[in-house]
């Protein structure tokens, strides 16, 4: 991933340290004394339990990407058994959170990664760092800054540089400064694991469409104006306006053709309507709103 980077941005410090292996030899330093100055979560499992491989790194990421709100220490429990006995660790994976020496939150079970979350998040008192700065980079691109969106992009994913988030932000950054080609060379090189996430995805076919929109939308509206029948005039019009970043005007004109002819070439209007919610988005305003009207037409 390293193309999407940019190597004159500053790296994180933080988390160089956060996380440890730990034993009963290094528990009172690592653990309990470490815990007055920042929460540290002991975290028990063991080489054979299953949900410990799935569930461990997600753990392990989470507190790096607090950016030393907190430290995780690993033990081993078939190494460490008598202290696992001592704090009654009775299944793995089980966590334990330490603020100023003494635990104050705990559970057993692998949990979802939004509950590391909130786990991570109680015990810090703070948010998850990348999430903030995810939010911070999509409202400056949102304001038209895409350049200082760039930066802070590239900051996460110096981080975290699989963070599916952090790349669709860089591609959508130089779409908004007009620079296709670095986007085409990304999705080229991205594993298909990646290519699934729903941020990405979305921008996959965002540029899919672009390569579609073509047409001058005020001479295809009058085309319209004249043979509303026309819907092909009505589909060229519709991707006109997607690629003049007319998008309610868009999701409007495939709708129309939806109410017209539901069936014209094979529901193309409706497939490409889909399309078009992948690439604004799912929680966009547009896609929700145009979704709704979907489904009126479909089911009245």
């Amino acid at each position: 991933m390293s193309f999407i980077l940019d190597e004159h941005a500053p790296r994180p410090t933080a988390a160089a340290d956060a996380v440890k292996d730990g034993t009963a030899a290094t528990f009172m330093k690592d653990v309990i004394e470490a815990s007055r100055e920042v929460p540290v979560i002991a975290y028990f499992s063991a080489p054979w339990c299953g949900p410990c491989k799935t569930f461990g790194p997600m753990l392990e990421k989470q507190v790096r990407q607090s950016a030393g709100k907190v430290r995780l220490v690993k033990i081993n429990v078939d190494e460490e058994q008598q202290l696992a006995a001592q704090l009654r660790v009775q299944a793995v994976p089980t966590v334990f959170g330490f603020v100023n020496g003494r635990p104050v939150d705990a559970f057993s079970n692998a949990l979802p990664e939004s509950q590391i979350k909130s786990f991570i998040a109680r015990l810090s008192g703070g948010g998850n760092v990348i999430d903030e700065a995810l939010a911070q980079a999509k409202a400056v691109l949102e304001e038209g800054d895409a350049a200082t969106a760039m930066d802070i992009y590239q900051q996460i994913l110096a981080q975290d540089p699989a963070n599916g988030e952090g790349i669709a932000g860089v591609m959508r950054c130089y779409l908004a400064m007009g620079e296709a080609e670095p986007v085409d060379e990304i999705l080229a090189q991205l594993p298909p694991d990646l290519l699934k996430h729903p941020a990405i995805a979305s921008v996959k076919t965002q540029v899919e469409l672009a390569g579609q929109a073509s047409g001058d939308f005020a001479a295809l509206e009058a085309q319209v104006a004249a043979n509303p029948g026309d819907m092909q005039a009505r589909y060229d019009l519709a991707m006109a306006y997607f690629g003049a970043n007319r998008r309610q005007q868009a999701a409007d004109a495939l709708l129309d053709i939806i109410r017209l002819d539901r069936s014209w070439n094979e529901e193309q209007a409706k497939t490409q309507l889909l399309k078009l919610f992948e690439a604004f988005g799912h929680t966009d305003p547009v896609t929700m709103a145009a979704r709704r009207k979907l489904s009126a037409l479909l089911f009245s």
